[in-house]
């Protein structure tokens, strides 16, 4: 009906559908089923404890305090 040349097939059309990448496949697994890497209260708050002095309390509180509460 045209005389307009057929388009090239696209770059997608000429792989070979077999030969995709496996990273790039939807998956349509539960997402929560399993633990996340950032999904751990682990190091959350969680500071060496040397001794229960004052001194270590103070320089704590001094270290996390915002600088608008100075």
């Amino acid at each position: 009906m045209s005389s307009a040349p057929d388009p090239e097939p696209r770059e997608s059309e000429k792989r070979d559908p077999k030969k995709r990448d496996p990273k790039a496949a939807l998956i349509f697994d539960d997402p929560l089923s399993a633990q996340s890497a950032d999904d751990t209260d682990h190091g959350w708050g969680d500071r060496p404890t040397a001794s229960d002095n004052s001194a270590a309390d103070l320089a704590r509180f001094l270290d996390e305090k915002p600088p608008h509460h100075l």
